[in-house]
């Protein structure tokens, strides 16, 4: 009895040390302040040592570098995040599957977006955004095509990498 019963507790001491990484990576969510780790305003360096991203394309003078997240990785044509050398993590790409904590992801409609985020508004370009709740210093921003959510960021209002 005594080995079935530390048998038992070592396999459910095992299940529950694996599981807060699977929670964890589960409730990751994009906003309000970064994904994981990696928090807006953040250096590169800063975000360098935080182990999750890694450099994809080097800024040229002045302008933002392009990170992927390490457990996210963008394709060889896109960058998960951009890093300006005056404000730090400026911009950061929803991946597939991640969503903000009001639910709301790549798929999403304009009709969920409006309904988690009722202060929603259009941008000149068309697209719809949004303040980040819980922090007024950044935004949602959301590209649909054919009313869902094909390209979703989370960036610094005063971020300077891209439109």
């Amino acid at each position: 009895m005594k080995k079935v019963l530390v048998a038992v507790l070592a396999g459910g001491a095992l299940l529950t040390a694996g599981t807060p990484a699977l929670a964890q990576s589960a409730k990751t969510a994009l906003g309000p302040y970064g994904y994981g780790t990696v928090k807006l305003g953040m250096s590169a360096k800063q975000a360098k040592a935080t182990g999750a991203v890694v450099l994809k394309r080097a800024g040229e003078a002045g302008s933002c570098s392009g990170w992927d997240l390490k457990a996210l990785p963008s394709g060889k044509d896109g960058v998960g995040l951009y890093i300006s050398k005056k404000r730090g993590v400026a911009v950061i790409f929803a991946a597939k599957g991640v969503k903000t904590p009001e639910g709301i992801g790549l798929g999403s409609t304009i009709k969920q977006i409006k309904k988690a985020y009722p202060g929603v508004k259009t941008a000149a370009s068309g697209f719809p955004y949004t303040t980040v709740p819980g922090n007024s210093k950044a935004y949602y921003s959301f590209l649909l095509s054919k009313g869902k959510v094909y390209e979703m960021a989370l960036g610094l209002k005063t971020q300077d990498c891209v439109n």
